[in-house]
Formats: structure tokens, C-alpha cells, sequence
């Protein structure tokens, strides 16, 4: 029988074991600024959790982000140049 842990998560849901990463320490596993990050956090258009005034980004949700916005690569047109007619 598995564990319910054990169980896939949804894209924004943190496990209890997710590291919780500063914005500094988020800015630079995104590379990108710090201003960046607490952009996303102010337009809400990442996840992130209160603790008093501190802030804290679970690395799952970073993960998540950079997941969700990776674009695909066209695939290449082959040239025509180079093979006999």
C-alpha cells in the first residue's frame, strides 16, 4: 500500500519536507535580481509563505515556476543546401 506522501503533487502544492528559500537565496537559484522575485511575490504570481514579516519561497514552487514557463525549442528546418538534386 503506498504512503500518501509517496503520492505526486500538483505543480503549487509543497511537500512538509520542501526547503523554504529566502528571496535572496530565490533570486539566485532563478538568476535574476532580488527586485524580481518580490515583484512575483507582489503581484502574486508566485507562491510564497508569511512568516511574520519574513517571506519564504518553497523550492517545489520555484521548481513549478521554471517548469511552467520553459518554452519548447522549434524544431530546426533542415536546409536544402547540401544535398543532390
Amino acid at each position: 500500500m503506498p504512503h500518501a506522501s509517496a503520492q505526486p503533487r500538483t505543480a503549487g502544492e509543497a511537500s512538509t519536507t520542501d526547503r523554504l528559500l529566502t528571496v535572496d537565496e530565490a533570486a539566485a537559484r532563478l538568476g535574476t535580481g532580488v527586485r524580481f522575485v518580490r515583484r512575483l511575490i507582489q503581484e502574486r504570481r508566485i507562491r510564497y509563505v508569511k512568516l511574520g514579516k519574513h517571506v519564504r519561497i518553497a523550492d517545489s514552487v520555484l521548481t513549478a515556476y521554471i517548469v511552467e514557463r520553459t518554452v519548447e525549442p522549434v524544431r530546426a528546418r533542415r536546409s536544402r543546401y547540401g544535398v543532390a538534386a
